[in-house]
C-alpha cells in the first residue's frame, strides 16, 4: 500500500505538471506517473476539492489566473453550457473539425476517451444521427440533445480504467452494425505503425474501425511523443488523423505517405 507521503508527493508533483503544460488527460497524466487511470482519477478529484485543479472530461486544467505572466493558450478553457465540461481551445477545435465531416442522418460509432467525446457538442445542430458508443458518459449526451438522435450502446463489461464497456460481447454487437463513420482516440501514436496503447482491452476499438466505412482518429499532436507497447489500429485501417497545430511537417508527410488524410484543427478555425 501506498504511504499518505508518497501519495501526497505525487499529488504535489500533478499539480505542479499541470500548471507548467495545461490541459492533462488522465491516461497522460497516468503514463507520466507510472500509475494507474483509476489512481489518478482519484488524485484529480482529491486536488479538485482543494481547489488545486480544475477537473474536466478524462483530465484536469490550471486554476485560471489572472496575474500570471506567462499564461499561454493552453491554459484557457472552454466550457460546454450543456455538458459542464472543460476542453482545452486546442481539443474542443479537434472536435469542431471532426464534427464537419458529418452530414445529416450519418451513422457514427464513438468510442470512449475526452478527445472523442470533444465532438459530441459539435453535433447537437445536425439531424438524424444514429450513434453507437461503448461510454455512459456519451450516452448520458446523446440522449439530452434536442435533435434525439438514435443511440446504441455496447452491452459487455464494464472496465474502469477506459470507462467503458469492453470484452467479446461488446466486440459481438459492433460487428453487427455498420458506420459511415468511427471517431477514435488514441493513448499514443507511432507514426510509423499506427495508433497505439498501454491497455491491452483494444478488441472494441478495432471492431469498430471494421465496421465502419472510414476511421477517423482524433488526438492530440502530444500523443506523437508517446511511446506504448501495444498496436491499437495500424495506418492501413486508419482514413483519417485529426490533430493540432504541434505536429511536425515531417511527421505529418510520413503520415501522409501511409495513406492517411491529416487534418490541422485550429481553434480560430483556419
Amino acid at each position: 500500500m501506498k504511504s499518505s507521503k508518497s501519495v501526497e508527493q505525487r499529488r504535489h508533483q500533478i499539480v505542479a505538471w499541470v500548471k507548467e503544460h495545461g490541459q492533462s488527460q488522465v491516461e497522460d497524466l497516468a503514463a507520466r506517473f507510472a500509475t494507474s487511470e483509476v489512481t489518478i482519477r482519484k488524485d484529480l478529484a482529491a486536488l479538485s476539492q482543494q481547489g488545486l485543479l480544475i477537473r474536466q472530461f478524462g483530465g484536469a486544467v490550471p486554476v485560471p489566473s489572472s496575474t500570471g505572466p506567462n499564461v499561454g493558450p493552453s491554459q484557457f478553457i472552454t466550457k460546454d453550457a450543456l455538458t459542464n465540461l472543460t476542453v482545452s481551445p486546442a481539443v474542443n477545435a479537434i472536435g469542431q473539425r471532426a464534427a464537419s465531416l458529418v452530414k445529416a442522418g450519418s451513422k457514427l460509432v464513438i468510442d470512449c476517451g475526452s478527445t472523442t467525446a470533444s465532438v459530441l457538442p459539435h453535433l447537437s445542430h445536425i439531424d438524424d444521427l444514429v450513434v453507437m458508443t461503448n461510454t455512459l458518459a456519451t450516452a448520458n449526451y446523446l440522449t439530452q440533445s434536442d435533435k434525439e438522435p438514435t443511440v446504441l450502446m455496447v452491452g459487455g463489461t464494464w472496465d474502469a480504467q477506459s470507462q467503458s464497456f469492453q470484452g467479446a460481447m461488446a466486440e459481438q454487437l459492433v460487428n453487427a452494425y455498420s458506420f459511415d463513420i468511427a471517431f477514435i482516440g488514441a493513448a499514443g501514436i507511432d507514426v510509423n505503425r499506427g495508433t497505439t496503447t498501454f491497455n491491452e482491452l483494444i478488441g472494441v476499438t478495432r471492431a469498430m474501425a471494421k465496421a465502419a466505412d472510414e476511421v477517423v482518429v482524433l488526438a492530440s499532436s502530444k500523443k506523437l511523443t508517446h511511446k506504448m507497447p501495444n498496436l491499437e489500429l495500424s495506418w492501413t485501417n486508419i482514413s483519417v488523423l485529426i490533430t493540432d497545430e504541434g505536429i511536425s511537417d515531417e511527421d505529418k508527410l510520413n503520415i501522409e505517405n501511409q495513406g492517411v488524410t491529416v487534418l490541422i484543427a485550429t481553434p480560430s478555425g483556419e
